[in-house]
């Protein structure tokens, strides 16, 4: 692979990267107050209607706009126009039929869907995000069109759009439904009514964005017929579909499960089965954040490296796939390690206004905050196995790792003495399951060998190191300020101190243990200049 191959990878990389940090920003200011507004029974609300959105949207869009790419990318690089636009041309009809049946059954469904998931207040919110699924498709294959052609751009300001509309429509309509007096069912559907609007703006710029920049160049090549290119989007998609939707329907029975086995002990429960459901969200929403950073990592890898096998440069392709492994476990290690230490902390410091729900969900994100690592690896190495080719092996990695998950909490749950604290047991055991297994199928069947050892000790040693100063700087900022009680201002101050400590004890560690490499760095904006401020080799 080229230096400009390399660079082009690690530059759609940072777009992407740069976007969803932006995004998450904003999602962050989205779902803290909402947090805060509605509380831990309507966050359960919220979130109901938003598991079964993700599977109708994972069936629809999971798969299939990545077999888009992937096409497109080796379209585009061996130079045959025709075919490209062709496969877009052909694809977005698939979208649009997908897209369409699943927003009528979500729609007309919604009574049913609640009450299939033992919450019949969330009606109200299912059905305002119903029409999302259809203009989420469009969006899919508009995106995957984009990204085969190396184009992050699109993607990246769509994103955006969509999380802006979401924080200034959905937050305002979750707090003027609850001043009118309106129950937390309303509320909550009025938060996620922010989603929907949010697709539809988003869907619309792409719209306008490719009549714009439609594609005229002339070519020669004659493209193989529809029926055909519709068949191999097909034989690819449908595998990475499974494997995606897999994991979405085991979340989807695992809400099911959990919110029927707290009910069936209702009656030796202090809380209600909605508000305990609500406060393990609260740590569900702070683990999706890292994953998040290496969703875009794998949207990159795939079209380059999928281009890099198709001109048979199987050692392009390693080298891509050994820089995002040395990324991911540089970032995702220290991340779930500080969500871990500072669980209790973090919870108090963004949700005041529910003190007792984020004292009651530390203990939660403490697990969560170990099982994020294993959900970082998971997302690449299900990537990794569909570049390769192994696109059936992350469906039985992730249905294994989802048997485990809904057995735990069948058994786990269902003990009043554990009740909802065996959710977060249950979903470590699921992810540890899953990439333990994707491992080593990586391991098995890459053409170099990956040295795990190697790669995660120095990142695993630096970031036990980082979570005790982490740990001790808050606490003893803490003591000093309140001789141990909790005050908000205090804890919030020990809790950035605590941050910012285990932040600069990281970064040293990484320079001094030399765990970033130049290679890493020379590919992005300004790398070589990190690189000689670095001292990196």
């Amino acid at each position: 692979m080229s230096k400009q191959e390399k660079k082009s990878f690690l530059g759609g990389a940072a777009v992407l990267a740069a976007a969803v940090a932006i995004v998450k920003i904003i999602g962050a200011v989205y779902k803290i107050p909402l947090g805060n507004i509605i509380g831990d029974e309507g966050k359960a609300h919220f979130t109901v209607a938003y598991n079964i959105y993700n599977l109708l949207l994972t069936i629809s869009t999971a798969g299939l706009p990545l077999a888009i790419s992937k096409l497109t990318s080796e379209a585009h690089a061996l130079g045959r126009e025709n075919e490209k636009r062709k496969i877009f041309s052909t694809s977005i009809w698939l979208f649009f039929g997908l897209g369409l049946v699943f927003s009528l059954f979500m729609f007309f469904g919604s009574a049913q869907l609640a009450a299939f998931m033992n919450d019949s207040l969330a009606f109200w919110s299912i059905r305002a995000l119903s029409p999302a699924v259809f203009c989420v498709c469009l969006l899919a294959c508009m995106r995957g069109y984009t990204q085969g052609q190396g184009n992050m751009t699109p993607t990246a300001v769509s994103q955006i759009l969509e999380a802006l509309c979401k924080l200034g429509i959905g937050l305002s309509l979750a707090w003027y439904f609850l001043q009118l007096g309106k129950g937390v069912e309303i509320s909550a559907a009025g938060a996620i009514l922010g989603v929907t609007v949010g697709t539809v703006l988003s869907m619309v710029f792409l719209i306008f964005y490719l009549l714009r920049h439609r594609d005229r160049t002339e070519s020669l090549d004659v493209p193989e017929s529809s029926g055909t290119l519709m068949k191999k989007v097909l034989l690819i998609g449908v595998p990475i579909t499974l494997s995606n939707s897999a994991m979405s329907i085991i979340t989807l029975i695992d809400s099911k499960i959990v919110l029927g086995r707290l009910e069936a002990i209702s009656s030796l429960l202090a809380e209600k089965p909605a508000a305990l459901y609500g406060q393990y969200t609260f740590g569900m929403d702070l683990i999706n954040l890292p994953p998040s950073f290496v969703y875009p990592v794998t949207m990159s890898l795939i079209p380059f490296a999928a281009a890099a096998m198709a001109r048979k440069d199987s050692a392009g392709a390693n080298r891509i796939i050994s820089s995002a492994f040395r990324l991911i476990a540089i970032l995702a290690i220290p991340a779930g390690v500080g969500l871990s230490v500072l669980s209790g902390p973090i919870l108090m410091m963004l949700y005041p206004a529910q003190k007792e729900a984020a004292m009651a969900a530390g203990p939660h994100l403490q697990v969560l905050g170990i099982a994020c690592i294993f959900i970082c690896l998971m997302t690449l190495t299900n990537a990794i196995l569909q570049s390769y080719g192994h696109e059936r092996i992350p469906i039985c990695t992730m249905i294994a790792g989802g048997i485990v998950k809904i057995v735990m909490n069948y058994v786990l749950v269902g003990n009043p003495d554990i009740n909802i604290h065996g959710a977060p047991i249950s979903t470590l055991c699921c992810y540890l399951v899953i990439s333990g297994l994707n491992l080593f199928f990586v391991w098995k069947y890459s053409p170099e060998k990956p040295r795990y050892l190697q790669l995660f000790t120095k990142p695993v040693i630096a970031s036990a190191l980082m979570g005790g100063a982490a740990w001790a700087v808050h606490g003893l900022v803490l003591q000093a300020l309140t001789g141990g009680e909790y005050a908000y201002g205090a804890n919030a101050l020990a809790t950035f101190l605590g941050i910012g400590a285990g932040v600069v004890v990281y970064f040293v560690l990484v320079i001094a243990l030399r765990i970033l490499r130049a290679e890493d760095m020379k590919g992005i904006p300004h790398g070589q200049t990190l690189v000689r401020l670095l001292h990196l080799r």
